[in-house]
């Protein structure tokens, strides 16, 4: 079966990624320390401006998780910011308002538009916040998250739902406009080696200021620490408020990307 059929719409169901990409998970530790190795060649990646820049952890992940992520941002010139609310447990409805309101609270605090960088389940929430907030909202970036298509395709959904309390079939209206354009600029970073995410349900509609970018062999727990990601994540928030250009696979870390063409549209 082709990529397009298996992406499409009215395809069925997707399948979590198989138990030898799952137990390949351990290699993110291999991930984060290539990036310590190539800081020297992360930190020629565009500076940013200033503006600030909230990190969303993933499922069952806290603030520490983007610890490096944060270090690496501010390094490169931004405002980053925690998310300051304990271990990602889960619950896209519960946690809409809380997360409205520390990205308020960042907003007025710098009097600049919030860029959004959130990691699997954070991405999730990050595009919830485009939705809600666009004027509050510089950029989103989402690692490894499920938004689209049929987002039971992972292995931690049964423990989503026992922790979070909710069915991902409940709030279908709201998973469908996570789904669809923003009006923010907005980019999805992924990887079809993710063991624990279906990579399908990372693919955004491919716009004049959307797109997707696919890191190879890159792992789901290793993304937001990956150097390529990193290069990648850097590369997009220093894009001009209210500009948008297609991502330059050439530099550093090159041979890490696929080719535009090559990521499936949903």
């Amino acid at each position: 079966m082709s990529d397009a059929r298996e992406a499409g719409p009215g395809s069925g169901r997707l399948r979590p990624p198989a138990l030898g990409l799952l137990l390949a998970e351990a290699r993110g530790l291999f991930e984060f320390n290539a990036s310590v190795l190539l800081s020297p060649l992360l930190m020629r990646a565009p500076r940013g401006d200033g503006h600030p820049v909230l990190a969303l952890p993933g499922f069952l992940a806290s603030d520490l998780s983007m610890a490096p992520m944060r270090r690496y941002l501010r390094e490169l010139g931004y405002e980053a910011h925690a998310w300051r609310m304990g271990r990602n447990l889960g619950g896209l409805a519960r946690m809409r308002e809380t997360l409205l309101a520390r990205l308020t609270e960042i907003h007025a605090a710098s009097g600049r538009k919030v860029s959004l960088v959130g990691w699997s389940l954070g991405g999730v929430y990050a595009r919830d916040l485009a939705l809600q907030a666009p004027e509050l909202v510089r950029y989103v970036i989402t690692l490894g998250s499920p938004f689209a298509n049929d987002v039971r395709a992972t292995n931690a959904t049964a423990l989503y739902e026992a922790l979070s309390g909710e069915r991902v079939e409940n709030f279908a209206e709201l998973r469908e406009a996570i789904a669809g354009d923003l009006k923010v600029p907005a980019t999805s970073i992924y990887s079809r080696a993710d063991g624990v995410v279906n990579w399908r349900t990372c693919l955004l509609h491919p716009s004049d200021r959307a797109e997707n970018i696919e890191v190879y062999f890159a792992s789901h727990i290793g993304l937001g620490v990956n150097p390529a990601a990193l290069w990648a994540v850097a590369d997009r928030l220093a894009q001009p408020e209210g500009e948008f250009w297609p991502f330059d696979r050439r530099g550093p870390f090159a041979i890490a990307y696929a080719p535009p063409e090559r990521a499936v549209s949903v």
